[in-house]
């Protein structure tokens, strides 16, 4: 009211007495209407009026468009500042255990072995080489489903389930799954993408040429270790340096090769250069096979030797042994038999007694000795011949291998002086050779009884080895000069230059006279004669021990000879052990060295394009003369060399390598099979000058 009254008197009215006359009468509000009109606002937009007013009309009248733009600016500013709240968590304050885990998942330490070096032969064909292949291996703490991982890893494996589960349920942090599959396994692996389950990267041991020289080179393990033969001896020189590295994987726990494979190349063993010719070998190992089918035999073996160089280029046994699949086989088809086993050789000992005697003059080539008619019956033993022979010159003797001169010569001689021969020709001590051998067992002459010397004389109460009977042989050959047979080409070797005179130059001559004899003339050998050249060897049928010690009816034929006889170039041995149809070396082994030994100089381009005019026909084991018939097959290849590069396309492979060998040159053979079906260089352009190595290639198909 006070304030009621104060108004009053400024305005010059009365003020008034209660609520209801301080109303304004509809006169004094019409001017005031009117004039909110005039300004354009609505009746009641003032609060100073008496009228009720909304509080929503000023949001009638503000800018949507300003209040938009400004609510999301705020909301991507509060968004900005979050993720750089985040992100300033991440990066400061957890930081250090993110990039723990970061680096536990992403980089790993592992073993990383370089691959193992290849084993080649001595014209650069790979005999034995390591390829990359994959592994499968589980975290089983990282699996989240262990019955849908199982299951998926059985199917892309066709492994069992079994196997399978036990490796993805193993309570280790690791488990390999499945060592070295295939391809199609791993690829199967890698697209199921399971949770733990992973790939590695290792090497597995293959051989190109399956079964060829398999006990030789032998095989490796799963750890490629190498276990047998070769792969065994020279595993460190093979093996490949290791080194701990940290490397980086991606999310799927692939390996990332970030230096390009340039670290695994510098880990590579190195290779191995094997003297071995794979065509010799081949050779060698299809004639030994069919003897000792033919023959119902238990094993053979067959030794090539150059004798210039003393080079093996063949080392074959049968059966076979594919070190691919070694799992397959008994042990015994892992032994390496032309080394490990020692056996007594029989008649292809009586050379060197032979050579012994005329070396210190007990003998000479004329002198003769009483064979007893095929008996001889001394104080403690009785001594029989195959056939009934009467009085025999040495050279006779030698070539119808009587056991009864052979023992007498042997008592002329001596115990002590024989043994001393025999030593110097490497028997009761290994060879070198970079393989596991015996010693094989030549006892002290001390030791030696009457029965012992006269044994030993013809072949028995001695045991020696294959390689040990090459080695004591390319020793004749070489002209009476002991020299090591070499099986492994090392350009960094020292030439070896203590060499040991075994026999005189005369000695040699006359032994190796009665070797072509055994061969050329009547002896035990003319199965071997390759029409055209001369050769020479001798034949060996031993009795084998069984079981209690004495002799039984099992027996070791053998041949050793060389081609040709006058001046020896190959050196071909010969074993063929307990055939059944027939026992004698002459029969079942004797054959075998003619056709090595002539499809070898063929290869070599040795073989004569013509027989010799001159030359005898001897009788063949048919009963037939006539030599043309025999090598016609191989000597057509020969003589097919014209000035150009002949077609060979449609022609076996051993045709077409004679004829690219008549010219010097080694083809190189791609694919499988015994037809020719693609060559390289064209037929009738020009031989290619340089090395010819390698310049020649010939696909193969088992079709024509």
């Amino acid at each position: 009211m006070l304030r009621a009254d104060r108004k009053s008197r400024i305005l010059g009215r009365p003020a008034p007495r209660t609520a209801r006359d301080a109303r304004p009468s509809f006169e004094a509000r019409a001017p005031r209407a009117a004039r909110a009109l005039r300004n354009k606002k609505a009746p009641g937009a003032s609060f100073g009026g008496g009228m009720r007013c909304n509080p929503f009309a000023r949001f009638g009248e503000a800018d949507w468009s300003k209040v938009r733009l400004y609510g999301v600016g705020c909301v991507f500013a509060l968004l900005w500042l979050l993720l750089w709240s985040r992100a300033w968590y991440v990066q400061v304050y957890d930081g250090d255990r993110l990039a723990g885990l970061a680096r536990r998942q992403h980089m790993a330490a592992e073993t990383v072995s370089g691959r193992r070096g290849a084993i080649l032969d001595r014209n650069g064909q790979i005999l034995a080489r390591s390829v990359e292949v994959r592994s499968v291996y589980v975290r089983p703490g990282e699996v989240r489903d262990v019955d849908a991982t199982v299951n998926a890893l059985a199917a892309a494996l066709e492994a069992p389930a079994k196997q399978v589960r036990e490796a993805v349920a193993s309570k280790r942090g690791f488990a390999w799954v499945a060592r070295k599959v295939d391809d199609l396994a791993a690829e199967n692996v890698r697209k199921a993408g399971l949770p733990g389950v992973y790939l590695s990267s290792e090497y597995e041991r293959i051989y190109p040429f399956k079964q060829m020289a398999g006990q030789l080179l032998g095989f490796v393990g799963m750890e490629s270790k190498g276990l047998e033969g070769l792969e065994l001896t020279f595993d460190e020189v093979l093996s490949g340096d290791s080194a701990r590295n940290v490397v980086q994987r991606d999310a799927a726990g692939r390996r990332l090769d970030m230096d390009g494979g340039t670290g695994r190349a510098a880990l590579r063993g190195r290779d191995v250069h094997l003297t071995i010719d794979t065509q010799v070998q081949f050779f060698a190992e299809e004639a030994l096979a069919r003897s000792v089918d033919q023959f119902d035999a238990s094993w053979g073996g067959c030794l090539v030797v150059d004798v210039d160089s003393g080079d093996i280029l063949a080392w074959a046994q049968y059966p076979f042994f594919n070190p691919n699949a070694y799992r397959d086989y008994k042990p015994e088809r892992w032994r390496n038999r032309l080394a490990a086993d020692a056996l007594e050789p029989g008649s292809t000992l009586k050379p060197f007694l032979v050579a012994a005697a005329l070396q210190e003059g007990v003998v000479k080539g004329d002198t003769t000795f009483n064979c007893e008619k095929g008996r001889w019956k001394t104080r403690y033993i009785t001594i029989r011949d195959s056939h009934s022979y009467d009085v025999l010159p040495v050279n006779k003797v030698l070539r119808y291998s009587s056991n009864i001169g052979m023992a007498k010569i042997g008592l002329e001689l001596g115990a002590k002086r024989y043994w001393e021969y025999l030593n110097q020709l490497g028997f009761g001590d290994r060879t070198g050779l970079p393989i596991t051998e015996s010693k094989g067992i030549l006892r002290d002459p001390r030791h030696w009884s009457e029965p012992d010397l006269i044994t030993t004389s013809f072949g028995q109460a001695i045991a020696a080895t294959g390689v040990q009977m090459a080695q004591a042989y390319l020793t004749l050959a070489n002209g009476g000069e002991r020299k090591p047979l070499r099986l492994v080409v090392d350009d960094e070797a020292p030439a070896n230059s203590a060499s040991q005179k075994v026999y005189n130059d005369k000695t040699v001559k006359q032994v190796i006279s009665m070797l072509r004899e055994v061969v050329e003339e009547d002896g035990t050998g003319t199965r071997a004669r390759i029409p055209g050249i001369m050769v020479g060897g001798k034949t060996g049928t031993a009795q084998k021990a069984d079981e209690t010690g004495r002799y039984g009816h099992e027996r070791l034929a053998s041949f050793v000879g060389f081609a040709p006889i006058d001046k020896p170039k190959y050196l071909i041995l010969v074993m063929v052990d307990e055939p059944q149809k027939n026992s004698y070396g002459g029969v079942v082994a004797a054959p075998v060295f003619k056709h090595v030994a002539m499809r070898t100089m063929a290869y070599h381009g040795l073989l004569p394009d013509a027989p010799d005019p001159e030359a005898p026909a001897y009788a063949t084991p048919m009963g037939k003369t006539g030599p043309v018939e025999v090598r016609r097959e191989v000597a057509e290849a020969v003589r097919e060399a014209p000035d150009g590069v002949p077609n060979v396309v449609g022609k076996s492979v051993r045709r077409a390598v004679e004829v690219f060998a008549r010219q010097g040159m080694v083809p190189v053979l791609k694919g499988v099979g015994q037809t020719v079906i693609r060559q390289t260089p064209e037929p009738g352009t020009e031989w290619p000058k340089g090395q010819p190595t390698g310049q020649c290639v010939l696909w193969l198909s088992e079709n024509s």
